[in-house]
């Protein structure tokens, strides 16, 4: 028998309220309420809707953390309702929440959204197996241990959209594919059994692209499967530059600089890099470049200082370097 305790906390939840047919504006409601170390988020959102306003409407299935249907935002922060814990959201945000579905502008009622701009993008990558078959085997298609590995759990995605809406570039050009599209590519394009070879293809293209991504690894921290999309589409980049694919822009040109300024180096020489990456695009960043250099933000080139250790540096990025830049 369990002998952990119950406590209680009083938590104000500030509530995103939209419906389309109605609102011409969103709006939100505040309900205070007393929260159990039991509950999930999902558990505050039933609440709502039970003791509150029957009106309250959210997407919600398994309750088992394996379909995604009832991802929303708390504070801002993507997540699945029914796997974070309210204990955990108390240490992390306090005693006031802000609940929100994953995209405000695509809000249709409450938390539930128009995710066909998600579901458009992920059909595009082909994510099924493309190959010519036997349509009456007499063995099964096996994988290897090392072939089921290179998939990386990519595999995992349950398509809740959480990094998807987290991704600020989605949210800025709804040309870009977005990070759960990507990690689907890299699943099918890492596959041994798939022979399609146009997804690296449109991967590749720029505004819509790998190369458009920007870093921030707000994929990785809100995939409630740590699929960690940051990390497939890196492996997309090696692809491109290992298949001779990837093309000359600021993006490609930016992996190439840091790699050679590394290898000369052993340190990131900043300041060369924007250069090497910019190349005739550097102009625009001058006075922003001077006000960094006044602040001491951006070493000169003849005052960077190599690293003590450059032979083992060097020795190191020739062996682990497999891409062709």
């Amino acid at each position: 028998m369990s002998t952990n305790k119950i406590t209680t906390q009083k938590v104000n939840f500030k509530v995103f309220r939209f419906n389309a047919d109605e609102d011409y504006l969103p709006y939100y409601e505040d309900y205070a309420m007393d929260v159990t170390s039991e509950e999930v988020v999902l558990d505050i959102l039933n609440r709502i809707k039970w003791d509150h306003d029957g009106s309250f409407s959210y997407r919600r299935s398994c309750r088992h953390g394996i379909c995604g249907a009832c991802a929303i935002k708390v504070n801002g922060r993507s997540t699945l309702a029914c796997k974070e814990s309210m204990t955990d959201m108390i240490e992390l945000w306090g005693d006031e929440m802000t609940i929100e579905p994953l995209s405000i502008k695509r809000a249709v009622k409450d938390m539930i959204i128009d995710k066909g701009d998600f579901w458009e993008k992920h059909d595009a990558v082909k994510p099924f197996v493309v190959d010519e078959i036997d349509e009456t085997p007499e063995t099964e298609n096996l994988l290897s241990p090392a072939e089921a590995d290179a998939l990386d759990d990519a595999d995992l995605c349950i398509q809740c959209g959480a990094c998807h809406y987290a991704c600020p570039v989605v949210e800025v050009n709804e040309e870009f594919m977005g990070p759960a599209a990507f990690a689907a590519a890299y699943r099918f394009e890492a596959d041994v059994r798939d022979g399609d070879k146009s997804r690296l293809i449109d991967v590749n293209q720029m505004g819509s692209g790998v190369w458009d991504c920007v870093k921030c690894y707000e994929c990785a921290q809100v995939c409630p499967k740590e699929v960690n999309p940051i990390e497939k589409i890196g492996k997309l980049h090696n692809m491109l530059f290992q298949q001779g694919k990837a093309e000359s822009n600021v993006a490609t040109r930016h992996a190439v600089g840091f790699e050679k300024s590394i290898k000369k180096n052993g340190v990131l020489d900043e300041g060369g890099l924007v250069l090497y990456s910019e190349m005739a695009g550097i102009v625009k960043h001058v006075p922003v470049a001077l006000k960094m250099f006044s602040k001491g933000k951006i070493t000169p080139p003849w005052s960077i200082t190599k690293s003590k250790n450059l032979d083992e540096i060097q020795k190191l990025v020739k062996s682990s370097t497999t891409a062709k830049f």
